[in-house]
């Protein structure tokens, strides 16, 4: 189960990412109404990315 929720949150960290980088390069998604936002965003999922990679290599 430990193992499953780092593939969990690595998912999320990606999608965010996915998103939130579309929406600062493209305004796809949202049309960058805020680009603190998509910034604040994008780092908070690099820090989820990486904490759930840390995580599952000490498992």
């Amino acid at each position: 189960m430990p193992k499953a929720m780092t593939f969990f949150g690595m998912a999320i960290a990606g999608l965010f990412a996915l998103v939130f980088g579309l929406d600062l390069a493209l305004r796809i998604p949202f049309q960058r109404v805020n680009v603190l936002i998509d910034i604040g965003f994008l780092l908070c999922a690099g820090v989820l990315g990486y904490l759930s990679w840390s995580t599952f290599r000490e498992l």
